[in-house]
Formats: structure tokens, sequence, C-alpha cells
């Protein structure tokens, strides 16, 4: 089996190329979309089964939305994507743990030799979605900060004239929000894509029973990893919206 960073190209719908981890992530947003019409689709004042699970990770996520963000306002516009960027990464980590999720798959020939093409992919474990992930979650920082404290007050963080150490400490500010991208998708990527390398090697060395206690691990990260996303976007949300003085 060889490991390859980049993903894989599974088929192609006229010219454009689907990837197993695309592929892996559409089969996850279905799977999500259904679970949550069966869980909703008839309703109780007392909650039990499917409904009472999903009740019970909504309002987790949204009271530790409410207690990061202390404004109530803004904690209820950016509560959907909180527990959207949450639920997703989530679900992406832990599926891409399944057996049959990354073994599954095709041999091709690349350079003159086979090479093994899972048919799934965690889409954690693709930069490019780990990319578009942080890139949303910068640009609603800045649309929220600029939205709360308007746009002449938000843009002295990074533009404040009135000195030259507060101008060279607005470039630096400036510069925190391209790393942001960086520091949030490599982060998550890394994370993901380690573990589940740490997974086959260990699998294709010992099978069966040494594998066990690093698949308990790899549940303990995805959803550390989940969090620590999360967590960033609330308080870097929170920093937006407090004026520079």
């Amino acid at each position: 089996m060889e490991i390859s960073i980049n993903a894989e190209t599974i088929f192609y719908i006229g010219d454009f190329p689907v990837t197993n981890s695309l592929l892996a992530t559409s089969l996850i947003v279905v799977v999500l979309a259904v679970v949550t019409f069966i869980g909703t689709r008839n309703m109780k004042s007392k909650p039990k089964g499917l409904q009472n699970v999903l009740e019970m990770i909504v309002e987790s996520i949204h009271k530790l939305t409410h207690n990061v963000i202390d404004n109530n306002k803004v904690a209820k516009i950016i509560f959907p994507l909180i527990a959207t960027f949450f639920i997703f990464i989530i679900v992406n980590n832990w599926a891409g743990l399944i057996p049959g999720f990354g073994s599954i798959g095709v041999y091709e020939m690349k350079e003159g030799h086979e090479v093994f093409v899972p048919l799934l992919r965690s889409a954690n474990a693709d930069l490019n979605t780990t990319i578009m992930l942080s890139l949303l979650s910068v640009i609603v920082i800045q649309i929220i900060g600029i939205a709360i404290i308007g746009p002449m007050k938000y843009s002295k963080k990074f533009f404040n004239f009135s000195s030259p150490i507060l101008f060279f400490v607005g470039i630096l500010e400036l510069i925190s929000e391209f790393i942001k991208v960086i520091s949030f998708s490599f982060r998550l990527f890394g994370n993901v894509f380690a573990g589940e390398v740490l997974l086959v090697v260990i699998t294709m060395l010992v099978p069966y029973i040494l594998p066990i206690p690093f698949y308990g691990l790899e549940l303990f990260v995805g959803f550390i990893q989940a969090l620590v996303f999360t967590m960033l976007t609330l308080v870097f949300i929170k920093m937006a919206t407090i004026e520079a003085h």
C-alpha cells in the first residue's frame, strides 16, 4: 500500500475529477442529513431516542457558543456555523476509523507499478478540505468583526497611523490573520493524516490486537481536533468584536 498526501481521483464527471475524499464527504453529508431528518421528523416535547441524542449535541454546542462569546446577538448569528464546524469535523475524523473506510479500493497502474487507491478517504486527511474550512472560518471572523464594531474601528486593528509602534503592531495583526489560515488547516490536516498513517503502519505490522488502543487514541484525537478548531474560531470571533484601544 502506498501512502499518498494528495487525494486520489476515483472517476470523472465530465472534466470534473471526483476524488476519494470528495466522495467520502458527500456520503457523510448525506448520512448526516438522513440522521437529522429521522431524528427530527416526529419531534416531541419529551424527547427520547435519536431526538434526545441530537438535542443533547445541539444544546452542548449552543451552551459552549454562548459561554465563549458572551453576547447573545453574536452567539445567535454564529451558532449554526459553529455547530456545523464541530459536527462536520468530528464525523469526518471518526469516519476514517470505520473498518473498510480506507481499505476498500482498486489497484491502478502508476509509473509502471500497481498502486492501491482507496475508494473513500477522510475529508480532513485532504488538505483542500481543511484549507476550505480555515478560509471560511477566517472570512466569517472578519465579517463579524466589521458588522459588530464597524469597518472604521475594525480597520484600526490593522492600520493605525497614530504612532510607529501601533502601525507596526497593526501590520503584525494583519499578517496573523493570514497565518490563521495556515495554522488552522495544517493543524487539522496534520493530526488526522498522521493518525491514519499510524493506524495503517501498525495494522500492517501487527494486525488485530495491537491497533485497538490506537483506535481509541484516534477517537480522542478526532474529538479534540474538532473541539480545538471550534474553540479557536469562537475565541477569534470574540476578539474580533472587541474594539482596539
